[in-house]
């Protein structure tokens, strides 16, 4: 069983983090085109290809060019509510990387891949293993703790955040992730245990 991580870049012209994990050895690398993204994807046929990225808009919004409308999404409010930072998928960058999102999603969906959307921060803090801005050694070995095997020091952070989003597509397959949000567009976690729900 094949999982597909991508912790994608707004635009072609920066690196793509890729991440395939069968049981839980991975092999990474980078990518730059949409072109090469779907084919590597393609060519592993996973069961589920989680991405790094905004893919759905915020409820009643027809595009992102809109300056009125809503900017958060159920998902988002969600991660607000467990203390989660992250950038609202209206805010300057993040509108390149929303769209191209959005594309991958529809190409990736008409050819059956299950497709969701992955925050590997948020997946980190939720695991409790450091985040990238605490050094990608740390995370390394964060993801090492999880139990993940092949990874190297050579990788990049982008890579390792590849490896966190397919860990969440393996978790989401083993019922062990939940959905925040909509159950066809929300953003797919661990499942929290930090918290003692009463």
């Amino acid at each position: 069983m094949s999982i597909v991580g991508l912790d994608l870049a707004g635009v072609e012209a920066r690196p793509t983090g890729f991440c395939l994990l069968v049981d839980m050895n991975v092999e990474t690398c980078v990518v730059y085109t949409d072109k090469e993204i779907l084919e590597k994807t393609l060519k592993y046929t996973p069961k589920v290809v989680a991405i790094d990225a905004p893919l759905s808009l915020p409820p009643g919004r027809k595009s992102l060019e809109e300056r009125k409308g809503n900017h958060l999404r159920e998902s988002d409010r969600e991660l607000l509510k467990k203390g989660i930072k992250f950038f609202p998928l209206t805010l300057g960058p993040m509108r390149k990387l929303t769209l191209r999102g959005i594309l991958l999603k529809s190409v990736l969906a008409t050819e059956n891949f299950r497709v969701i959307e992955a925050y590997p921060g948020g997946a980190q803090d939720v695991l409790g293993i450091p985040r990238k801005k605490h050094g990608i050694e740390k995370l390394k070995e964060g993801l090492e703790k999880l139990g993940i095997k092949g990874l190297n020091s050579q990788m990049s952070h982008h890579e390792l955040d590849a490896v966190t989003c397919a860990y969440v597509g393996k978790l989401l397959l083993e019922g062990k992730a939940v959905i925040y949000g909509a159950s066809d567009g929300g953003i797919v976690m661990p499942e929290d245990k930090r918290q003692i729900k009463k």
